[in-house]
């Protein structure tokens, strides 16, 4: 089954199904125990009562050290459920005739993160299933269009027009910082770089650069200022690397439509797609979708 995210209470969370055709006796094991998770689990999972550590190994793009997490619920063999970091993961164990149905939820504390958690987590079921299944298992070589695909699904590519201006908020994955900036600013220190500003509008003075966190620009009518540009790079550990757009004083759905693009642009050469020319047909799709909204 494919993921679905949910709001509940409060939280947002992905659900997956799977099927297995093996006992829950069995299936607990392999979701359970630590020897059984290295084989799909991304991190190796060691139990110390109610407290569990988490190492990445080293093909990972993160520090190995993942953190620590809490035991919740272990109801053999029918719910186990723990915290890893600021996330809630539950496993639900429900029999059937011919296996058993296992239901995971992930409640995530990054409503941002979904679009990259959805294909990892599909990924580490499939591998799951299959050491269950006692098969081999190969890991998707690309992750970019699935990445894309459950950003667009969930609507977190989407902007808000404000009645400040315009807002848009990416994930960048595992970017690091200094790459992200990197690749915004392209060595530029003095005046306002190419890639942060689309094809529609007219930059003015750099007002703000503070490497590799935030760059903030005048943008002109007529040659008028009418309010600031500003990128803004966060970056959490365990998380990942957040960037968030403004337009200050910017309004309508072209002004949307423009960043949207640019923001899908930007996103994928942070994972090293570099696309070319604008595309302006898209564009005027989203032009019109957000004139419909």
């Amino acid at each position: 089954m494919d993921a679905e995210l949910q709001m509940i209470e409060g939280k947002h969370v992905l659900r997956f199904e799977r099927r297995l055709r093996h006992s829950p006796e069995k299936v607990w094991q392999v979701v359970t125990e630590p020897a059984e998770m290295k084989h799909w689990f991304p991190a190796e999972v060691t139990i110390d009562g109610r407290t569990l550590r988490f190492t990445f190994p080293d093909a990972a793009p993160v520090d190995a050290d993942g953190g620590e997490g809490e035991l919740l619920e272990s109801d053999p063999p029918k719910v186990f459920a723990f915290r890893w970091a600021n996330d809630v993961l539950r496993f639900e164990i429900l029999p059937q005739a011919d296996g058993c149905l296992l239901v995971f939820t992930a409640a995530v504390s990054s409503k941002l993160s979904a679009g990259r958690d959805a294909p990892g987590w599909i990924t580490c079921l499939d591998a799951l299933v299959a050491h269950a299944d006692g098969t081999e298992f190969e890991p998707p070589a690309e992750w970019l269009s699935r990445i894309e695909h459950y950003i667009a699904r969930f609507g977190l590519d989407e902007g808000a027009d404000n009645p400040d201006g315009i807002h848009f908020a990416r994930d960048l994955v595992w970017t690091p910082l200094d790459d992200a900036w990197a690749l915004l600013t392209e060595g530029t220190t003095d005046t306002v770089p190419t890639r942060a500003a689309h094809p529609g509008i007219t930059p003015g003075r750099l007002t703000r650069s503070k490497a590799p966190h935030l760059l903030e620009y005048e943008w002109l009518q007529d040659g008028i200022p009418q309010g600031v540009v500003r990128w803004e790079f966060q970056h959490e550990r365990l998380q990942g690397t957040t960037v968030t757009l403004f337009q200050e004083n910017a309004h309508g759905p072209e002004a949307l439509a423009a960043w949207h693009v640019h923001m899908e642009l930007f996103f994928a050469a942070t994972q090293g797609d570099i696309r070319c020319p604008w595309p302006t047909a898209r564009e005027e799709e989203l032009a019109k979708r957000y004139a419909d909204q």
